[in-house]
């Protein structure tokens, strides 16, 4: 008995261990989305405050995304210097310069400096995102991973459906009428309205700032243990003693193309619904809850895809099927009005729910020690944030909101493509 009790306290503590870590793990992707989905309400928002048209507005969302692309393989190089702990409270930091920067471009109510405030925010969220996605990955059997980044995901879709709701409370009081007596006024009455407009935004982002310094400093003095991701097994060494490059490994190439086709028709679904509801004649004041259908909607998604991967169905599978729901709503939304066709907008989320998840571990399976590199490929891929949704913004400029979404539809056809054939692409 006593032996039995030696030789089950380590399994127990390191039980322990894995808790603690997918708990500090779950408050960073509470982060991730509160900040992420900020944006849906900072587009319509900066759309008034700085006298921009679709086009312009979705450069709100350009600026934050593009950042994954640009420092996605800078972030695996601090990573490898800091090692994952170190690095998530690096990656703190810069946020908090982000949130920083926010509050003289509200008092000048200038356009660039909110882009770059963006762009410091995507930085510091790439630096984490490289760090935190593979750790949750790695921390347990791959064939569960996605039930993992699944319980993240609440965490992170809880965050943005709070998120729209707290900043949208705030920016869009009276905005209704603001926007009435905006065309009655003079040119120096109107900027005075809109500086004051803008700087609505300043007590939130310096919270913001405050609490990242607080996370940063307790992620740094935390028992987060590190985990190796640059060794092999017998097997996969063997597997890859010829490989020389991430290029040789195609199932990660196309699952990163799946990826940058995800994320930015995720952005769309969230980014793109209020704008489109008051497109559709919902004032903006109650407009501002479908971006928190949406998450809702993938929220109910996860706990789905929680309850059955991997013991009803595969990974695989739960990704196929969420790709066929995504062109099914993609379509309801394009081929109804008014409510019901915002409402198939926000039930995108529902679709979207085990992209991410499946698509992650399905694309670093067998990377070795071409993890790190591999996870900075999918972390560039959320560029597709960045690109996607002018891309729509355009559309809807010289065609109209609703058709723009044609956007969506090949998009799900390529997720499609990977869940049933790309991911199973492998070279020799």
């Amino acid at each position: 008995m006593k032996n039995q009790s030696t030789l089950g306290t380590p399994q127990v503590s390191a039980k322990s261990e894995t808790n603690r870590s997918i708990l500090i793990i779950g408050a960073l992707f509470f982060i991730f989305g509160f900040v992420t989905w900020l944006n849906s309400v900072l587009v319509p928002y900066l759309k008034i405050a700085c006298e921009l048209n679709n086009f312009q507005s979705y450069f709100v969302v350009s600026a934050f995304y593009i950042s994954y692309l640009v420092m996605a393989l800078p972030s695996a190089k601090i990573l490898k210097l800091t090692g994952f702990k170190k690095g998530m409270s690096v990656g703190l930091l810069v946020m908090a310069v982000g949130a920083l920067i926010f509050v003289p471009a509200a008092y000048t109510r200038t356009y660039g400096l909110f882009l770059l405030g963006l762009f410091v925010l995507g930085t510091g969220l790439a630096i984490l995102q490289t760090a935190a996605n593979p750790y949750i990955t790695i921390l347990g059997p791959i064939e569960s991973a996605a039930k993992r980044i699944s319980i993240m995901g609440i965490c992170n879709k809880i965050a943005g459906t709070l998120a729209p709701l707290v900043l949208g409370a705030i920016v869009f009081k009276n905005t209704e009428t603001l926007v009435e007596e905006l065309t009655l006024m003079s040119v120096a009455e109107k900027a005075l309205v809109l500086d004051e407009l803008s700087e609505r935004v300043v007590v939130p982002y310096l919270i913001m700032m405050g609490v990242l310094i607080l996370l940063a400093v307790m992620i740094y003095f935390s028992s987060l243990p590190e985990v190796d991701t640059d060794s092999e097994d017998e097997e996969l060494a063997k597997t890859n003693v010829n490989k020389t490059s991430i290029f040789q490994f195609p199932h990660l190439l196309l699952g990163t193309l799946a990826m940058f086709f995800y994320v930015g028709v995720e952005v769309i679904a969230g980014d793109t619904v209020i704008s489109y509801a008051a497109s559709q004649g919902i004032p903006l004041i109650d407009a501002k809850v479908f971006t928190s259908y949406t998450l809702g909607a993938m929220i109910i998604g996860y706990i789905i895809g929680i309850s059955t991967i991997p013991k009803y169905i595969s990974q695989e599978k739960a990704l196929r099927i969420s790709a066929i729901v995504g062109i099914i709503f993609g379509l309801g939304a394009i081929f109804s009005d008014g409510f019901i066709s915002v409402l198939f907008i926000s039930l995108l989320g529902l679709g979207n729910a085990m992209v991410w998840p499946a698509i992650w571990p399905m694309s670093i399976a067998g990377l070795g020690r071409f993890t790190k590199i591999g996870s900075s490929f999918l972390i560039m891929a959320i560029a597709g944030g960045a690109i996607l949704p002018p891309l729509y913004g355009y559309l809807a400029d010289i065609v109209n909101p609703q058709n723009a979404y044609w956007i969506v539809i090949p998009c799900y056809a390529f997720i499609l493509f990977f869940a049933s054939k790309g991911y199973k692409i492998r070279s020799n």
